[in-house]
């Protein structure tokens, strides 16, 4: 192919913008000249190539989307180190069945055993399967739900957070909760209520969630919608970020 016909072909890939065409046609062009492949057998190897590079695209902004604090996956986690934690469950969430059938899954255990790492890492999944997705603390959630209220654009915020197909919501426990701020929280769980996914951590008990609260009413109320189709876990172990210190003093004895 001279260099004029090979520069013409590059400026029309890149207005059509087949970026993953663009790439890899001149390698995919001299397999198909040595396999002898037909017409079909190229063009569909070009085009496999340019769905590949979209789906990493789309993946990759949705990932950006969703404002994850870190990325992780299933495969890094350490379930030896946790086995308080159904690693079979686990692993058979990461197929997300339980997006599709709008069913929220519960943390709840100590800081430090890997409640966030799981939530992103299921996240990370369905970021690959192209839903919806959004990560956010409680402490940021009730701030955002807090602000629309005081500036008329509540119902917006709200129905924001209810299209996406799964909104993880991290860290409740930490600070306590308004009873303003409880009452928003309410309104968006009732939203999403058989509508969408939660994921949701906390390093306090469902007993305990009424003073996290200042209000037993809604505390019991979000309480019922959260469980009601909920996969829920209880981790009692070890942190984390001690784990390489107490295999360290293990190793010194």
């Amino acid at each position: 192919m001279s260099k004029e016909l090979t520069g013409y072909l590059e400026s029309q890939l890149k207005a059509l913008k087949l970026k993953g065409v663009l790439a890899h046609y001149q390698e995919i062009t001299q397999k198909a000249a040595q396999s002898n492949l037909s017409y079909i057998e190229y063009l569909s190897l070009l085009l496999e190539e340019e769905i590949r590079r979209k789906n990493e695209a789309t993946v990759k902004t949705k990932v950006a989307k969703a404002r994850f604090p870190f990325i992780k996956t299933l495969e890094e986690f350490d379930f030896s180190f946790q086995p308080s934690i159904r690693e079979r469950e686990i692993i058979s969430l990461g197929a997300l069945d339980f997006v599709e059938k709008k069913e929220n899954i519960i943390f709840l255990g100590p800081p430090g055993v890997g409640k966030t790492h799981l939530s992103i890492a299921l996240g990370i999944k369905a970021c690959m399967a192209k839903y919806r997705v959004g990560f956010v603390t409680v402490q940021k959630l009730l701030e955002e739900l807090l602000l629309s209220a005081k500036d008329g654009s509540l119902l917006d915020k709200l129905l924001g957070y209810s299209r996406l197909n799964l909104l993880i919501i991290d860290e409740l426990g930490y600070m306590p909760v308004t009873k303003e701020q409880a009452n928003l929280l309410f309104r968006l769980v009732s939203m999403r209520y058989e509508k969408g996914s939660i994921i949701l951590t906390s390093n306090y008990n469902f007993d305990e969630w009424g003073e996290i609260f200042s209000d037993h009413v809604v505390a019991a109320a979000i309480i019922d919608r959260l469980v009601h189709h909920a996969h829920i876990f209880y981790i009692n172990g070890t942190s984390y970020r001690l784990k390489g210190k107490l295999r360290a003093s293990t190793e010194t004895r």
